[in-house]
């Protein structure tokens, strides 16, 4: 059985239509249809949703002609990735004395009783 038809049976059990189904989860209804029919593979945002309306865990949904898990695919675009960089960079420029400060008290307090006995240790020597 595939995914589509699955998803079908369990709206179909719940009494749900795919518009009803589309208005609860904020899915339109063509990517619905386009689910049900097999024509696409859900995204994991999808799946989430529609799992969450119709109290179904798919994360372990398995094709019934073999033991296959469902599969997904993850892609990145370069062009996303570059664009993280340069906000990242510009974040950076643009903060660099906060982040500095930040790291420093975060240093500092993690440090204190270290910092703390080394202080002492010189003042007594003197």
């Amino acid at each position: 059985m595939e995914f589509g038809e699955r998803l079908k049976e369990i709206r179909t059990g719940l009494h749900y239509s795919q518009k009803e189904l589309s208005e609860k989860t904020g899915l339109t209804l063509r990517t619905i249809q386009r689910i049900e029919n097999n024509e696409v593979k859900p995204s994991l945002h999808s799946l989430k949703v529609i799992g969450e309306v119709l109290n179904t865990d798919f994360s372990e949904f398995q094709k019934a002609s073999d033991t296959k898990p469902y599969e997904f695919n993850f892609t990145i675009k370069i062009t996303d990735m570059n664009q993280f960089i340069s906000d990242l960079k510009t974040l950076i420029k643009n903060n660099w004395k906060i982040i500095v400060t930040i790291i420093l008290v975060i240093f500092l307090i993690s440090n204190y009783t270290e910092i703390k006995s080394g202080f002492i240790d010189g003042w007594n020597r003197k």
